[in-house]
């Protein structure tokens, strides 16, 4: 069946959905608002092929858009579910695109629409869009991993934020291991306003919690698989994680930047909310404040660090 002859069936069966509806308006069997409902739920849904059925209002009700997972799926359905997402709301987002042939592939189909596709490989997503198309800024989070191998987990957390509207702030490899690498990337985040942070660990899964110790905003932990032996695969770091004894702390399942970026996007769009609310004036005080504290709460945090580097010097 060629892509006109598809299009032809999607838009019959779009057509005898709206006449069911009408009909059973007409007869009684349902109310005015029901019919309402059920045409809002008609007009969100997009029927693709046998194979998908796109939520395309999935981003204006929930704040999050529908996320094509590409596991599973051919290249061929990732390609076109890509397509008709990015020509209903002006973007695609595709994550565990683990093979190059899903880039090619959506790459091939998006292109020739006049769309811009963009590949993160350390992600492993692909981002369909076009040209005119511009995200809405809704709030600043920040993003730390604890090692390098946890990387492209914080990185499709920053890829599914940003297309939530978040301006993303990260700093890589600052885990417990070496704890005085935190000091300076966590200072210079808490002094940018961030409403969120996302502590992304494997192997024990401490730096969510040592964080959360020291900031006065929501923490999203999200374990990763990095790990071997007993506890390896990640189930060591989500167990310390949900174990945490400092509160404030929210975990995500194992490698699950998707669920984390979408959480943080949440956050910051209700702070976002809240804000515009408050009196201008007030807000200002209230956040200069805020701010200071943060920081007054963090610089000491930093002069137990040195003060241990000193001790341990003096050992030696």
């Amino acid at each position: 069946m060629g892509a006109e002859e598809e299009a032809e069936k999607e838009a019959l069966e779009s057509d005898e959905m709206l006449l069911t509806i009408l009909e059973s308006l007409a007869s009684g069997e349902i109310s005015v608002k029901s019919a309402y409902e059920a045409l809002k739920r008609l007009r969100s849904l997009r029927i693709l092929k046998n194979f998908a059925r796109i939520d395309t209002a999935r981003k204006e009700r929930t704040g999050i858009p529908e996320i094509i997972l590409a596991t599973g799926k051919s290249e061929e359905q990732v390609a076109e579910i890509a397509l008709a997402l990015a020509e209903s709301q002006g973007f695609a987002l595709v994550t565990r695109a683990s093979s190059p042939s899903y880039a090619k592939a959506v790459r091939e189909k998006a292109e020739r629409a006049g769309f811009h596709v963009e590949e993160n490989k350390v992600a492993r997503t692909i981002l369909v869009k076009h040209p005119a198309y511009e995200f809405k800024k809704v709030g600043k989070i920040a993003i730390l991993s604890a090692g390098t191998a946890d990387i492209k987990v914080a990185e499709e957390a920053k890829i599914v934020a940003q297309v939530c509207g978040c301006e993303v702030l990260t700093a890589y490899d600052v885990g417990i291991a070496g704890l005085h690498r935190l000091s300076e990337p966590l200072e210079r985040i808490l002094s940018e306003g961030v409403v969120a942070i996302i502590v992304v660990a494997g192997m024990e899964g401490a730096l969510p919690s040592v964080v959360a110790s020291l900031v006065d905003i929501p923490v999203i932990a999200v374990p990763t698989s990095v790990g071997y032996g007993l506890g390896g695969g990640g189930i060591a770091a989500i167990l310390s994680m949900i174990q945490s004894c400092t509160p404030g702390v929210a975990v995500v399942n194992i490698d699950n930047g998707v669920a984390a970026g979408a959480l943080a996007a949440r956050i910051a769009r209700v702070a976002a909310v809240a804000t515009s609310k408050r009196n201008s004036k007030r807000s200002g005080e209230r956040s200069g404040k805020r701010r200071k504290r943060r920081l007054t709460h963090y610089a000491l945090f930093h002069i137990s660090l040195q003060f241990s580097s000193h001790v341990l010097k003096f050992r030696i």
